[in-house]
């Protein structure tokens, strides 16, 4: 009756529903090659379900995990993995991967991919840094991290750098527009037009940039753009210019121009100490929107559109919110 009842049942599982229809066929007299062309099964299928039901009766008739145990993460195991993806690994390679400690301890990949996503951890990845050994790093970083927190009154302060080598690049083969499912794609040979470099000063206030493009960027032309961004303020005005150590911010012509210019003060970054000025933002943001995928048919025509650029950008320009919140947090030279 409880065979029939799962037989004729609509709302229980299927898999019980089909063992049962295979136990009255051999109750019937039906051999294994009819119960399994009549039910939709093997004859391995009905050997096992006979035998569990002539031995242990309706008991016998539910299903049995036949996996592996299934393992919970606890708090002691989550440590474990957290302690041996801080370790090297044994087998010679650089870096864990989710299947290879998990091998390692005996548990399921996923169980290690949860954990390393629970706390932020990503093995596979890499990040490079370059420690300054400048003897005077906490003075010059703390000189310039002043400018742009606290600038001075009735002062501006420019972020000044120099972008060099900027390729004038065209592509042989037409570039096909993207579309949907498929990303833009450019010809892999390409010509070369030529190269410049880009003078820009950043202001730290308004975030307005200050640009010029020259053939090469030398001292003669370092010296030549701020005599430009001079010009544009009051001879009285005081103008702090943020700048790195290159050899051509250091020159006679330089000091030269300086002595000149009594209301201009250079502040230096402290070497290998590029990310304190800010104009290297702005110059990673204009190289991914312009440069990296941009098509010039000369250098003329790199230069106008580099100028384009930043005419665009001036008419509404956002400044960089700064923050610096730990000053211990800095690497250390052994």
């Amino acid at each position: 009756m409880e065979l029939e009842r799962r037989v004729r049942s609509r709302r229980g599982r299927a898999d019980e529903s089909k063992v049962a229809r295979v136990l009255l066929l051999l109750a019937d007299g039906a051999t294994y090659v009819e119960t399994a062309d009549k039910a939709g099964c093997s004859a391995p299928f009905i050997s096992k379900w006979k035998k569990r039901f002539v031995e242990e009766g309706m008991a016998g008739l539910y299903s049995r995990h036949t996996g592996r145990k299934a393992k919970v993460l606890t708090a002691r195991m989550e440590a474990r993995i957290l302690n041996w993806t801080r370790k090297k690994p044994t087998d010679g390679s650089t870096h864990w991967s989710t299947r290879r400690l998990a091998k390692k301890l005996g548990v399921h990949h996923m169980m290690v991919a949860r954990v390393w996503k629970k706390h932020g951890i990503q093995p596979h990845r890499i990040e490079r840094y370059k420690a300054s050994n400048d003897p005077d790093f906490e003075k010059k970083a703390a000189d310039v991290i002043g400018l742009y927190l606290k600038p001075p009154q009735h002062a501006v302060v420019f972020s000044v750098d120099e972008k060099t080598a900027i390729q004038a690049l065209d592509r042989k083969d037409p570039v096909l527009p993207l579309s949907p499912g498929r990303a833009e794609r450019h010809g892999f040979e390409y010509v070369r037009h030529g190269t410049l470099s880009l003078f820009a000063a950043l202001d730290t206030r308004t975030g307005m940039v200050h640009g010029k493009t020259t053939a090469r960027h030398t001292s003669q032309e370092f010296v030549a753009f701020l005599t430009g961004l001079v010009c544009k303020f009051p001879e009285d005005k005081q103008i702090h210019i943020i700048l790195d150590n290159l050899s051509a911010h250091k020159t006679a012509q330089v000091n030269e121009f300086l002595v000149a210019h009594p209301n201009v003060h250079f502040h230096f970054t402290p070497t290998y100490s590029s990310w304190l000025n800010q104009v290297e933002l702005w110059f990673s943001k204009i190289e991914r929107d312009l440069i990296h995928r941009g098509i010039f048919t000369s250098v003329k025509d790199l230069s106008k559109r580099i100028m384009r650029y930043i005419r665009k950008q001036n008419q509404d320009p956002r400044p960089v919110k700064w923050k610096y919140n730990n000053p211990a947090h800095r690497i250390q030279i052994a």
